[in-house]
């Protein structure tokens, strides 16, 4: 599969934005979805993930309450609703995929930066 994210920009804090994450090449609803992020100078930050069918979501604390992680299998996209944006939000966002419940993150797209101002 082919992940390929989208959506980024530059916001004020208290801003929104919403990532898309869209799939090609296989079918989303065989795979696990996640969003990771990686600020400058940082190791990347596994952000949130969701299950095949949708039905479960992962979200690390320091998003928690504000992002919100959907799918929609029909379109072949994920999505990350970003609100109430922080400057500490600021990072390079990158979309994953893997097929089974545990184990590594196969699928990789290319991030798209989210830059949060004060």
């Amino acid at each position: 599969v082919q992940l390929q994210a989208s959506g980024g920009g530059l916001v004020q804090a208290g801003g929104s934005l919403r990532l898309s994450c869209a799939a090609s090449g296989d079918i989303l609803s065989r795979y696990y979805m996640a969003w990771f992020r990686q600020a400058p100078g940082q190791g990347r930050q596994h952000v949130s993930h969701i299950t095949w069918s949708g039905g479960l979501q992962y979200y690390a604390d320091s998003v928690k309450g504000r992002f919100t992680i959907s799918r929609d299998n029909a379109k072949n996209t994920v999505y990350l609703q970003m609100n109430s944006l922080k400057p500490e939000d600021t990072a390079v966002y990158y979309c994953a995929a893997r097929v089974a419940r545990m184990g590594s993150w196969e699928y990789w797209g290319h991030g798209t930066l989210v830059t949060v101002s004060s």
